[in-house]
């Protein structure tokens, strides 16, 4: 198929085009900034630019990861996550409606599950998140636009039969963490994993196999993580002491940890469940907390990217100076 993939030249996209060209899909990339996966630099908020690349390279799905994320929210007005995040992916969808398209599928996160409540950790034990956690009260602008996104898709399934699967994923970024600082950014991640991160390349493989089964799925959300290795009846222990429930489970993991400097969560306040995800999808992430262990153990690479120093090609071509 001929795939408009939005968000081309970003972390995600890098990864993605190639799985994409790898399985036989020919790659349109648009992004407001330039990269090696992108041929049409522009904004999705601009219909008139969607209408032309829909027609100058005959468009016959789109995948729709570019957005305004979380960070940006400190560079940006809220009516630009607006313009981008909802009236791009509207753009998005009236091109593919009017195009006849069979499928879509939208980058979305599971940031829009956290309230400033779980975000607090007020609860006396770890919130368990899946599809169908609620009600959602996304605690900043960034939820807000994404959840309406997914609702224009929700909207679109129901009035123009196109197939559009949401993929809430969880975190893969490969930078610090802007709100924790207790821990080095490999220890964090890989604690993370628990609970509430997967790859950037499981992320990729998600969409593709997204692509490939969203006409017979219809209209459906899924959370997007590594498998957790707890069980509901943990979430209690998990918000008391992590470490025992962790140090039951995989009982290496403590020695693995201290030879690297490294600590286990005292206390973990949420788990995101991706069990729809493996059962309905028939996706479920390669790399896990134990794929981690694996890799402390035998001294090989850890299993996923960190990159304290990374700047989002955004950002990047921001900076540029005017020539």
């Amino acid at each position: 198929m001929r795939v408009l993939l939005t968000g081309s030249s970003g972390w995600l996209g890098r990864f993605l085009a190639p799985q994409l060209r790898s399985v036989g899909h020919a790659v349109t990339g648009l992004d407001v900034a330039p990269g090696p996966e992108t041929q049409v630099v522009g904004s999705v908020a601009d219909a008139e630019l969607v209408a032309r690349v829909f027609g100058a390279h005959g468009i016959e799905a789109v995948i729709h990861a570019g957005a305004l994320h979380k960070p940006d929210i400190a560079r940006y007005p809220a009516q630009h996550f607006i313009d981008v995040n909802v009236t791009g992916t509207l753009n998005l969808l009236e091109a593919a409606a009017r195009a006849r398209h069979d499928r879509f599928v939208f980058t979305s996160t599971t940031s829009l599950m956290i309230s400033q409540a779980i975000r607090d950790e007020t609860a006396d034990h770890a919130v368990w998140l899946d599809e169908e956690s609620g009600p959602l009260a996304p605690r900043n602008i960034y939820g807000v636009t994404k959840r309406a996104a997914e609702d224009l898709c929700r909207l679109f399934h129901l009035e123009h039969g196109l197939a559009c699967l949401s993929l809430r994923t969880a975190r893969f970024f490969p930078e610090e963490d802007d709100t924790h600082r207790d821990l080095s950014g490999e220890n964090l991640k890989a604690n993370e994993f628990l609970h509430r991160r997967l790859t950037v390349e499981d992320a990729a493989r998600a969409h593709v196999i997204a692509l490939e089964r969203a006409p017979q799925i219809g209209s459906e959300t899924f959370v997007l993580s590594a498998p957790s290795p707890f069980a509901r009846g943990d979430a209690q222990a998990l918000k008391e002491d992590a470490a025992g429930v962790i140090t039951r489970l995989f009982p290496y993991a403590p020695g693995l940890y201290a030879r690297r400097g490294w600590h286990l969560p005292a206390r973990i306040g949420r788990v995101y469940d991706a069990s729809r995800a493996e059962r309905v999808l028939g996706f479920r992430c390669e790399t896990d907390f134990s794929r981690v262990l694996d890799a402390l153990r035998t001294g090989a690479p850890l299993p996923f990217a960190h990159d304290a120093d990374y700047v989002s090609p955004q950002v990047r071509a921001e900076a540029r100076p005017m020539r």
